[in-house]
């Protein structure tokens, strides 16, 4: 097939995946204009400074337990739950039990959360002045209840999603944007140094209201009583570790970079945050369009036909790729006047702007990578080979923490971009080569 007719058989009307990845990545693509707005806003309020260096603190433990173990957890849900489904099975008792588990995690790492905060803040941001830590912690106060709403959030869209509910499950991210533009605009000075954390925290009560109501609405929401026994359950539970292992290691990666950062300068950590704004807006857009669509897609699509299954993804890879590396070398030629345009203003200086820019530069070239390799995960955690991705994490978090020892040495602040555009690079390679081949065992 030329690649002419190949595009046209992609985008055919047809085609409900790359429909459903049309819908989604436009109402993200809105989404994203609007919290980079956000952003923007944020920039020229405070620049690079104490403020958001010690907001990105106090959010990181909060994110890093979402994208962890609730976002795990959210992962193998859906294959589990789509196979629950087919079965014919009443779905009641298996939400249940997804949102039990869902809360009492949350309760769990919320408690670990508040004990360990003293601790986490001496070890990996140590010889700092009291005003830093009781910034962080003030903030973290209104962060931590992020985390139960964050959790069953991820469970209510990942529901929507299965259904085709895509508008729906794709809204609620603007409520936090949303939000803290308006309180920066009306309550900066009222709200003081904790504006953008309670900015978040409104923001995400009010899209777990929302996505609630759609669900009840839609009758999507039927609880019953929890049944842990039941095989599609237990297929779940035995999955989690695994998964939970992966991202807790891939998390990690975001904690060493604060934590050699915040050996430089102050504003550090701010630059790392500011240099992957945009990187992150283009890949933003596709990943959450990719995570809401494949996943549920590749688990219905593996239980009916296999070989259909590692078809369309061998496709969706190389079609990605091709389109995501243009995006990032058109981001690569116009990232000075773009750093300039969106952020210098106010506090944020043309120095900052030179520093923003360069890192930005550099992380670009992971795009193509970091997109590609979240359909890899798609795809591998729709087939419950979470094990191997916990492996591949492990050693991309042990390379990751060598070579920004390594490079900080040589390039300083910038060694860090470096860094991770390398790991993330090797780590995409090696986990599309495994996905080839773990896929000739039921292609045949």
């Amino acid at each position: 097939m030329n690649p002419k007719q190949f595009i046209k058989n992609i985008f055919s009307k047809n085609n409900s995946t790359a429909r459903n990845l049309l819908i989604v990545a436009s109402i993200t693509l809105l989404g994203k204009f609007l919290g980079f707005f956000k952003e923007t806003y944020i920039a020229s309020s405070f620049g690079l400074s104490l403020v958001l260096d010690t907001f990105f603190i106090a959010i990181l433990v909060p994110g890093f337990i979402q994208n962890v173990f609730l976002g795990a957890f959210k992962g193998v849900f859906i294959p589990n739950y789509v196979a629950e489904l087919k079965k014919g099975n009443n779905p009641a008792s298996f939400q249940a039990t997804g949102f039990l588990i869902t809360i009492v995690t949350s309760a769990i790492f919320v408690l670990i959360a508040y004990l360990i905060t003293d601790t986490f803040l001496e070890t990996l941001f140590p010889d700092h002045d009291e005003l830093f830590y009781s910034m962080i912690k003030s903030q973290f106060y209104f962060l931590a209840p992020c985390i139960f709403l964050w959790g069953i959030s991820s469970l209510l869209s990942g529901m929507l999603n299965i259904k085709g509910e895509f508008v729906y499950s794709s809204l609620p991210s603007f409520f936090i944007p949303i939000v803290t533009i308006l309180f920066l605009a009306y309550f900066k000075e009222e709200l003081g140094y904790n504006v953008l954390a309670i900015g978040t925290l409104v923001g995400s009560l009010l899209g777990i209201i929302f996505l609630i109501f759609i669900c009840i609405k839609k009758n999507i929401l039927t609880l019953s009583k929890p049944n842990i026994k039941d095989a599609n359950v237990q297929l779940m539970l035995k999955q989690v570790p695994a998964k939970v292992s992966s991202g807790f290691l891939t998390g990690m990666n975001s904690v060493v970079d604060q934590y050699f950062a915040a050996q430089l300068l102050v504003g550090s950590i701010a630059a790392i945050n500011y240099g992957q704004k945009i990187p992150a807006f283009l890949i933003g857009i596709l990943v959450v369009a990719l995570n809401n669509v494949l996943l549920p897609k590749f688990s219905s699509m593996f239980i009916d036909n296999q070989r259909k299954a590692f078809n369309s993804y061998l496709k969706m890879v190389k079609l990605l790729f091709i389109v995501s590396t243009i995006c990032a070398i058109i981001g690569i030629l116009f990232s000075d006047f773009l750093v300039e345009l969106f952020y210098e203003r106010n506090k944020f200086t043309s120095e900052d702007s030179s520093i923003v820019s360069t890192m930005q530069k550099v992380f670009l070239i992971h795009t193509p990578f970091t997109i590609c390799g979240m359909v890899v995960v798609n795809f591998l955690t729709s087939i419950n080979k979470n094990a191997f991705m916990a492996y591949s994490s492990l050693i991309a978090l042990i390379l990751n923490i060598i070579l920004d020892y390594v490079f900080i040495q040589y390039y300083g602040i910038l060694g860090i971009a470096i860094c991770t555009s390398v790991v993330i690079i090797l780590k995409m390679i090696f986990t599309f080569w495994y996905s080839i081949k773990v896929s000739k065992t039921f292609v045949t």
